[in-house]
């Protein structure tokens, strides 16, 4: 493993253990040549997934974009970091196991938004005004008195 601090080929891993959801190893290691040390994660890829986006590119699926777009959406917001990490794990692991090599973006979104409307509405109404491409203060009112509609009911 490259040392991130000085670009040494060789690491010495000092420790090794599971992450809390058993998806990933983690691993601190040791710089042989700086002694700098840092942490990698290992996890089980099943499959490459390839993303098919709206205006038609393709590309592979990346854990850490979706990693970053739920941050965004929590920040803020009284959400355990370990919660969005096994979001994002679950939502990794249907992507591997449906069977499907590419995706389509959208589905993705909607997995997400799924995900989120359980999980705290602030941060579904966040991640849905850039997912649905909101334009103006009368989109967030509508969605968001649709989810308030949504909770009084339940």
């Amino acid at each position: 493993m490259r040392c991130p601090y000085c670009g040494h080929e060789d690491s010495q891993v000092k420790d090794s253990r599971p992450t809390e959801d058993g998806a990933a190893i983690r691993r601190r290691r040791q710089c042989e040549d700086c002694g700098a040390r840092f942490t990698t994660f290992e996890r089980i890829q099943l499959r490459e997934v390839s993303v098919l986006k709206a205006g038609g590119g393709r590309e592979p699926f990346d854990r850490e974009k979706l990693m970053r777009s739920i941050q965004i959406a929590c920040r803020k917001r009284p959400i355990d970091g370990a919660r969005i990490e096994r979001l994002v794990s679950g939502i990794q692991r249907q992507l591997e196991t449906s069977g499907e090599n590419e995706v389509q973006a959208a589905q993705i979104g909607a997995m997400v938004m799924e995900a989120l409307k359980g999980f705290d509405s602030v941060a579904y109404i966040r991640f849905a005004s850039v997912y649905r491409e909101f334009t103006e203060a009368r989109d967030f009112e509508e969605f968001a008195s649709s989810v308030t509609e949504a909770a009084h009911k339940s």
